[in-house]
């Protein structure tokens, strides 16, 4: 009797992880105000955010999980954001 190995399965992708664009360290988004309006993140901010974060370009420091740590070209503090809230930011 031969040995046979075990079939492999695929690795399972969550849905939102197969639709947002794969980011890396170093890249530059921005923020997309439809997912961030109807987030989590931004029920426990500011009513009004700020604008930069959707103009962009926010720089992406790291990643872990689902979530991007990001700092802006401003004197404010670094932020975590889902990766299914950032864009890549094009220069215009």
């Amino acid at each position: 009797m031969a040995d046979t190995p075990a079939p492999t399965q695929p690795a399972a992708t969550s849905p939102a992880a197969s639709a947002a664009p794969a980011f890396k360290k170093g890249a530059l988004v921005r923020v997309a105000r439809a997912s961030y309006a109807a987030s989590l993140e931004a029920a426990a901010s500011d009513p009004q955010p700020p604008a930069y974060i959707f103009e962009g370009p926010g720089e992406i420091l790291a990643i872990k999980g689902d979530y991007a740590q990001l700092r802006w070209r401003r004197p404010v503090p670094d932020v975590w954001l889902r990766l299914d809230q950032l864009e890549p930011f094009a220069a215009s």
